[in-house]
């Protein structure tokens, strides 16, 4: 196997192929010349509709009564000061 340096010197000093002549402007013609591409109306309208739909069903099912618990880091009785923590440990 070559040297990776002898390889790249071979490189630079042969010659540019002459399909390369050009190769900016015809590159930048075919970008050019694509279409493009557009999402159509409607789906954006069966987005939108999806998510009313998603939105009325979740806001029309009723939720479960949820209570919090009353947990107060400073008050007196409090389940995470360490005293409590370390009741159990021997």
């Amino acid at each position: 196997m070559d040297d990776l340096d002898a390889v790249l010197m071979r490189l630079a000093q042969a010659p540019v192929p002459a399909s390369l002549d050009g190769i900016e402007a015809r590159v930048l013609a075919r970008i050019a010349a694509r279409p493009v591409m557009r999402v159509g109306m409607g789906v954006g309208a069966m987005t939108i509709a999806v998510a009313l739909v998603m939105g009325m069903v979740g806001a029309g099912v009723p939720a479960n009564q949820a209570s919090a618990a009353g947990l107060s880091p400073l008050g007196p009785v409090s389940p995470f000061a360490p005293s409590t923590l370390l009741v159990g440990a021997p």
